[in-house]
């Protein structure tokens, strides 16, 4: 695996406007028994390399299910999710696996920090997939961490850390590879408007500055309005 001499490289030029995420005729559909639950179907959606896009919707509306399979973490019943060329919906679970490690930077609702382990060792983890030697990690983690602000937090413990620190930490370890793509699942929701501002502040300096493509999932209107565009699903279906 190739990687940048930093963990995030800024982008030297303006977002290209190429199609990055094309997901085509996407449908998904749970079978319990003899009842069948259709949580979308025929969705269509491109998202543009360097574009932060919000998705909005209340619960149960689909909208997670859709972050989930452009992450490769969920499989859909039927369409194609192709994500810089690659048709993600073609790959086992092997090969997922791999691909996620290189292309997705996931930043969940609730951190998803292992209490164990220190704010850098949470931040290595996805590294520990790659080929990186012990001093090349500890560098890209230390970028990572000082692009957040976290850098004197290092070795701090999730315990250790206010609720927004935490979801920093969480959004450097998404970052440390240079991902194709960042998911945000609600990553303000359990925040207070303070530590939501900081968080979104952040967001928005990886898609400016970085030139980063971000999708986040939210049913805050507050938070979206910090997105380049919003999408809403209701009931399935998604529209601007």
């Amino acid at each position: 695996m190739s990687l940048p001499n930093s963990a995030v490289a800024p982008a030297s030029t303006p977002a290209t406007g190429r199609v990055l995420v094309d997901i085509r005729d996407l449908s998904k559909v749970y079978r319990r028994g003899s009842e069948t639950i259709r949580v979308f179907e025929g969705v269509n959606l491109q998202i543009r390399e360097g574009e932060f896009l919000a998705l909005m919707g209340p619960s149960g509306s689909g909208k997670s299910t859709l972050l989930n399979i452009v992450a490769g973490l969920d499989s859909p019943t039927s369409g194609s999710v192709t994500i810089d060329g690659q048709d993600i919906t073609r790959m086992n679970g092997k090969q997922l696996a791999t691909w996620r490690s290189t292309h997705i930077g996931f930043i969940f609702q609730f951190y998803n920090l292992l209490p164990v382990l220190t704010a850098a060792q949470n931040v290595e983890l996805p590294l520990l997939l790659t080929t990186l030697s012990k001093k090349d990690r500890r560098e890209h983690v230390l970028h990572a961490l000082d692009i957040v602000g976290l850098s004197d937090r290092a070795e701090h413990y999730p315990g250790q850390l206010s609720g927004g620190q935490q979801q920093r930490v969480g959004i450097a370890r998404a970052i440390v590879s240079d991902p194709t793509i960042i998911l945000g699942d609600e990553p303000t929701g359990d925040l207070d408007s303070a530590s939501g501002k900081e968080i979104l502040d952040l967001l928005e300096r990886l898609s400016k500055e970085f030139g980063k493509t971000i999708l986040m999932v939210t049913h805050d209107a507050h938070a979206a309005e910090r997105a380049q565009d919003t999408m809403h699903m209701d009931k399935g279906v998604l529209s601007r």
